[in-house]
């Protein structure tokens, strides 16, 4: 929505008809305007008001005394979040694709349709307040993003435990931020000035996790042929944090027991005790409850353990941390690039927001650095959204709309369109998943959360074979599989953010095989 007080348009064009009629259009629409000639002047009325620039920059590509490409490329030095609107004629087509790379949120061709120039800058003006709204809310919480019920529970109980060195267990599901937690945990605790210690239990190969918990004597086992302290040494004064700690081997949970008992250890081959101060944080996504019940995790290790138990929430139970999260990591991946930070459509944000996120946050931060080198231009739209965000909100849908008719099921099949045809012709309704609020549990209680179920991407493709075997076609084993290649292809390239290699040893194929699948299918 835009406001009364909100700052100018500035409009940069040396033919005066051009401004003139903006100028008015503008006016007519309550919509300040401020107008220049070319572009040096705008470059000194931007160190002159510096605090107070314009919340638009609507430029001609073509003005003596320098182009609107490299006035661009200036602005967006000094103001990298202001949408800049590039005019060109027709003839001048080409350079919009400069234009895009250099930042632009628009073109306008011209001659321009009147009503449609105001459209687009009335646009721009609301996704230009909209990402001052949003650095605002990043500013007010740096440290953890979180504004959902849930995540104020957790950082409640963060503050709770500022001043405590008590064991925690924190709960939640994989990608859900539980490192975060453990070092805010650390950060405000009186440990603070001592060492963070990380280390994912189920990482690490059974024989070697021991030594590196422990550490080991000189002449231990082949190999080691000097001493080396374990991460309980390294952590002394400061905080150990035990990822995953539901995969530890049954017998070093007895050793883990006894460090937590009385805070002694031997390292391996080693005959002294070794003395430690460590506050241990553990974390698990597993019903550690249930691992005791099977006999794989010892039950007074579990009680030593969860003192206080913090339940971390699944991102699809505080969707409305999703806008939040996707700006800051859009930001972060262009940072870590070093390129020009893009910005995302309400329409957009909606699809994430409907999305399941098996993943989690570490898969919406991966989604953002996908985004970040693949979306075309500087404003993602739905269309630019990758394909494992496109089956499972269209598979959500499907299910929805097959469950809520008895009719045929071609009538009720909601087909998730491919990115060529974009998106904006699906209806986003109610979220399907309830939200679920984050708790500081203590040991008594042994709740853990009950999941809701998601619908499935097996039920999105039932979905889509129905619909396809209705109609004429003789191809749909080949059109579903070309669909499902392609979408996985995608999905394991952007969890390893382009690496071939890696893509494919995740996937269980050659190198070869994923390069020649890669053509095979467009995908280049």
């Amino acid at each position: 929505m835009v406001t009364n007080d909100m700052k100018p348009i500035w409009i940069v064009d040396d033919d005066q008809s051009i401004r003139f009629v903006l100028e008015k259009a503008l006016l007519r629409e309550d919509l300040p305007t401020r107008s220049f000639t070319n572009a040096r002047d705008v470059l000194t009325a931007l160190e002159d008001d510096s605090d107070r620039g314009p919340q638009v920059l609507v430029s001609d590509i073509r003005m003596p005394g320098g182009s609107g490409l490299d006035l661009l490329e200036k602005v967006k030095e000094k103001l990298p979040g202001l949408p800049v609107i590039i005019m060109t004629a027709y003839s001048d087509l080409d350079s919009a694709v400069s234009a895009f790379q250099g930042g632009a949120f628009e073109y306008l061709p011209k001659p321009f349709d009147l009503p449609k120039a105001v459209e687009l800058i009335r646009r721009a003006v609301e996704e230009s307040q909209r990402e001052e709204v949003a650095e605002e809310r990043i500013a007010e919480t740096p440290e953890m993003l979180g504004q959902a019920p849930a995540m104020q529970d957790v950082f409640r109980a963060i503050g709770r435990l500022s001043q405590s060195n008590v064991t925690v267990m924190i709960t939640g599901e994989s990608g859900s931020g539980k490192e975060l937690v453990a070092k805010a945990l650390h950060k405000h605790s009186p440990r603070a000035n001592g060492p963070f210690v990380a280390i994912n239990t189920a990482a690490i190969p059974k024989d070697l996790l021991e030594s590196e918990l422990f550490g080991h004597e000189r002449g231990a086992f082949t190999g080691a042929q000097t001493m080396r302290r374990g991460r309980f040494e390294q952590a002394d004064g400061g905080t150990l944090f035990l990822d995953e700690i539901g995969d530890m081997p049954f017998d070093l949970q007895t050793r883990l027991l006894r460090v937590l008992s009385d805070g002694h250890f031997y390292r391996v081959g080693g005959h002294g005790a070794v003395k430690t101060n460590v506050r241990v944080i553990a974390a698990t996504h597993q019903n550690l409850e249930q691992r005791v019940k099977d006999g794989v995790f010892r039950e007074d290790l579990f009680h030593r353990l969860n003192v206080i138990r913090l339940r971390l929430p699944a991102l699809r139970e505080r969707r409305e941390d999703i806008p939040a999260l996707t700006r800051h990591f859009l930001k972060q991946s262009a940072a870590q690039l070093g390129v020009e930070p893009k910005r995302i459509s309400e329409a957009a944000l909606a699809w994430l927001s409907d999305f399941g996120f098996p993943g989690n946050v570490r898969q919406l931060e991966n989604i953002c650095h996908w985004l970040t080198v693949m979306a075309p231009a500087q404003l993602i739209e739905p269309k630019d959204l990758p394909p494992e965000v496109e089956v499972t909100a269209g598979g959500i849908r499907a299910v929805a709309a097959e469950a809520g008719r008895a009719a045929d099921v071609t009538q009720s099949v909601v087909l998730p369109p491919s990115n060529e045809e974009g998106r904006s012709g699906v209806s986003h309704g109610a979220h399907p998943l309830p939200v679920v609020a984050g708790a500081l549990v203590h040991e008594a209680e042994h709740a853990y959360p009950v999941q809701s179920p998601a619908a499935s991407w097996e039920a999105g493709l039932d979905a889509d074979a129905h619909a396809l075997l209705a109609t004429d076609r003789c191809d749909v084993w080949d059109e579903l599989t070309r669909r499902f290649e392609s979408r996985l292809i995608l999905a394991a390239l952007a969890s390893t953010r382009g690496r071939r290699i890696e893509a494919a040893q995740k996937l269980g194929i050659g190198r070869n095989t994923i390069t020649r699948k890669i053509q095979e299918l467009g995908l280049e």
